[in-house]
């Protein structure tokens, strides 16, 4: 049923889209009318209060044909290369159909150590936070320009499944070529089954992943499977569906088949847990009764509230948060240094730019990193 979808709930969305949707093959020019439609659904999202990320490949695919590069398989050097070429004209068909429907683009090139640097992952989510807050449409790609390894984070579904659980996304939509998750591969296998709701990633339907599907698409339902599995965990639904309908969102909120990957029950909390029960605080915050009883109400720590620091300790790395007599409050993790958490404790928040020289958060420690003991 159309309103068993979590797409109908969900108030922060990632949108997944492959090169062999955004790139029309024979030509190798952007499918423009798609990408139209797409933001058309995008537009009708935002009208409804959802916020939406995309995250889309395509960059080399839009530039390899350009530059001679028509070969199967290029050199990592030669992806780059059609990358850092391709990665413009991505940009620029995704602002003009943004554009569009009235709405601002906004570029982000990730690697896979921005997700995985605490640090850098940080700074990846506030900056994306505030692009959202704005009003924009992030358009997330891999950094394929500077990879030094291997040129994809792994493949841009488990990047689109990162990002999902970077910023807290209710649903994550990855748009393939197959309407969903079938028990063998449908082209090979008649009799093959489809799913259309996965409430456990089992060890059985972690087998179910095929091989990749030819053409530019460099993924496959194995690695549509391993992001089901850290968009699920993170309290994340996750949806496999066909993409090359016109309006696809908008197919999906209609109750077009597809496959739902269920949240874990606990994943929402999971990385709460972690924090409060795994990490080692390198710092404490003294807070006073007032702060003690916003924290109490599933507030964020301010600096207002904080009346000493104790420790050495860098942004993102987790405190202890205590009260004068020493009794644990909570654990989380820091917006500051120590020696600037330093600065502006006792002060309001919109006395942290006067005092540093610089805008940094409003909180000491924001309520998605906080956890009361």
């Amino acid at each position: 049923m159309p309103s068993a979808s979590p797409l109908h709930s969900a108030r922060r969305v990632v949108v997944k889209i492959g090169s062999a949707l955004v790139v029309e093959e024979r030509t190798a020019e952007p499918r423009a009318g798609w990408l139209a439609s797409v933001a058309e659904d995008i537009a009708e999202a935002r009208a409804r209060g959802v916020e939406v990320v995309v995250v889309s490949s395509g960059a080399v695919a839009l530039a390899r044909r350009g530059l001679g590069l028509t070969r199967r398989k290029l050199r990592l050097e030669e992806k780059q290369a059609a990358a850092a070429v391709g990665q413009i004209r991505l940009a620029g068909a995704w602002d003009a159909a943004l554009q569009a429907q009235g709405l601002r683009a906004a570029q982000l090139l990730l690697t896979l150590e921005d997700s995985e640097d605490r640090r850098r992952y940080l700074n990846a989510r506030a900056t994306l936070g505030t692009l959202l807050e704005l009003g924009c449409i992030p358009v997330i790609n891999e950094n394929d320009t500077v990879a030094t390894a291997e040129i994809r984070f792994g493949d841009n579904d488990r990047l689109a499944a990162r990002v999902a659980e970077m910023i807290g996304a209710d649903a994550l939509v990855l748009f393939s070529d197959i309407d969903g998750l079938y028990t063998a591969d449908p082209r090979k296998d008649p009799d093959a089954k489809h799913l259309p709701t996965v409430e456990r990633l089992t060890d059985e339907i972690m087998a179910m992943g095929g091989e990749p599907p030819p053409g530019y698409s460099s993924g496959g339902m194995r690695t549509k499977l391993i992001a089901a599995r850290i968009a699920t965990d993170a309290g994340c639904a996750m949806a496999i569906a066909l993409g090359k309908t016109e309006r696809p969102l908008r197919s999906l909120l209609d109750g077009a088949r597809c496959t739902w990957f269920q949240p874990a029950p606990e994943g929402r909390t999971a990385r709460k847990r972690w924090i409060a029960g795994r990490l080692q605080p390198m710092g404490v915050l003294v807070v006073d009764a007032g702060a003690a009883r916003a924290l109490a109400q599933g507030r964020s720590l301010l600096p207002a509230g904080v009346r000493a620091v104790e420790g050495q300790f860098h942004r993102g790395d987790p405190l202890s948060v205590r009260d004068p007599a020493g009794r644990e409050l909570a654990r989380g993790l820091s917006a500051y240094d120590s020696a600037d958490a330093a600065r502006i404790i006792g002060h309001r928040s919109d006395e942290i730019e006067e005092i540093l020289g610089w805008r940094g958060r409003d909180e000491i420690i924001h309520r998605d990193d906080l956890v009361i003991l």
